[in-house]
């Protein structure tokens, strides 16, 4: 097998590429996942969340869903509802709940109907002022049971912290399981993972497109890096770029029409832009040195990406059509797998500290950096659509796990399971209601 130049850059496509040569334990059919939150934030609101009518007798307890929806957000903290008997037609007595500090109170049912769906209501009450602040209602077939309690979710984070939830968001990432790969497809939980793509190769750098319905990878199944565009919904895929040497890091335009790759036809790896139908690539830049890991800001005016042109890999930005490139990362001498959040305020990126690596971000209106992690192989990161959260890759235990992380770091969540090691994840676009 051949590494790609961009891997001379221990990123995680180098990594994933060399742990391809050695076994691991196999993977589950369907991956599980639990949530452990770690950690305490500043100021998180506390919530109580009443048992949901008829959840005992539901595949899925919404309310446990939901509270740890909240949790992993870093801005609740669950407050005990033990004892209550309450759903969404309750006008509940609420001088029990502020004597046990609660802000704010969630009630609910799950029903199940004639024709076999569940009948999933819920009301949110401002317990301080005695308010109700609302409610929804789904009627949702069981496999979509878990989907209706990440809406509920979101439901309660904008309503109580005016920034639009993204629980209900989905993630993709990649495991390998002797000596198959996995591209996978799950809630921004972890949960409910559906296999889009098995392969007796690698598969590294998935990548979502804009509006959620595509992902770009990289395959091996060439017995070289190439480049796919896998459609989520329909299974289907595309040939996107499969040029003479390594094809490599795609990143899709913010308007969807093109993405950005890595690509080493005429020698070192450099970037290059190329319609999303396919087509001959664009030359974006001219250097001596490897240039690689494009990610696009949000407006998709710049592309950010690793280089070392300068003589160890540094994250730069410059036009998205080309351009002179400018240098982004100053602190620490060894920087790459740069992604920006989509309110356009942060750059996460993977900084070499004392042969360590770890996560940092930058805020980009001052250049203030913050290392978010005390672990020594995180990869990989990528923000939720709200920007309020990053996921990224870690080693936890001699073992490969996913987790996720407030933009202080004070707030984690490991999403790993059980079985195998997890890498290689990309979070998805808000999806239309």
């Amino acid at each position: 097998m051949t590494l790609p130049h961009h891997s001379l850059f221990p990123s995680r496509a180098r990594r994933t590429l060399l742990a391809a040569l050695v076994s691991t334990p196999a993977v589950p059919a369907l991956a599980q996942f639990r949530v452990e939150v770690s950690g305490v934030g500043l100021t998180q609101l506390p919530i109580a969340l009443a048992p949901f009518r008829g959840e005992a007798q539901s595949p899925q307890k919404i309310s446990a869903i939901v509270q740890a929806d909240l949790e992993r957000s870093g801005q609740f903290r669950a407050v005990d509802s033990s004892g209550a008997q309450l759903d969404e037609t309750s006008r509940p007595d609420l001088s029990p709940w502020r004597q046990r500090a609660a802000d704010s109170l969630l009630a609910g049912s799950v029903t199940r109907l004639p024709d076999g769906r569940y009948d999933v209501r819920f009301r949110l009450w401002d317990v301080v002022r005695g308010q109700d602040l609302g409610g929804q209602s789904y009627a949702v077939v069981q496999g979509d049971l878990r989907l209706a309690a990440h809406r509920i979710a979101d439901f309660v984070y904008e309503k109580l912290t005016g920034t639009k939830g993204a629980f209900s968001t989905r993630i993709t990432y990649v495991t390998k399981g002797g000596n198959r790969y996995n591209l996978w497809v799950a809630d921004a939980d972890g949960e409910n993972a559906q296999s889009a793509l098995t392969s007796p190769e690698p598969i590294i750098s998935p990548a979502w497109s804009a509006n959620g319905q595509q992902i770009a990878y990289v395959s091996f199944e060439s017995r070289k890096p190439v480049v796919y565009v896998h459609e989520v919904a329909s299974g289907r895929r595309r040939l996107l770029a499969n040029f003479r040497g390594s094809n490599s890091a795609p990143a899709w335009a913010p308007d969807g029409r093109s993405l950005a790759v890595t690509l080493t036809r005429d020698g070192g790896s450099q970037l290059y832009t190329i319609d999303a139908a396919g087509g001959e690539p664009r030359r974006l830049t001219q250097s001596s040195g490897i240039d690689t890991e494009p990610a696009y800001s949000a407006d998709g005016r710049y592309i950010y990406f690793v280089s070392d042109r300068g003589g160890a890999p540094q994250i730069y930005r410059m036009p998205s059509s080309g351009g002179n490139p400018e240098r982004v990362t100053f602190t620490g001498g060894y920087n790459i797998s740069p992604a920006v959040s989509p309110d356009g305020r942060w750059l996460a990126y993977i900084s070499r500290v004392g042969g360590a690596f770890k996560l940092h971000v930058m805020d980009l209106s001052n250049n203030n950096v913050t290392a978010l992690t005390d672990t020594t192989a995180d990869e990989n990161p990528s923000f939720a659509p709200n920007s309020k959260l990053i996921v990224y890759a870690t080693q936890q235990g001699g073992r490969e796990a996913l987790m996720t992380t407030t933009l202080d770091g004070r707030i984690k969540a490991r999403l790993a399971g059980q079985g195998g090691d997890l890498r290689e994840p990309d979070w998805g676009p808000f999806q239309a209601q």
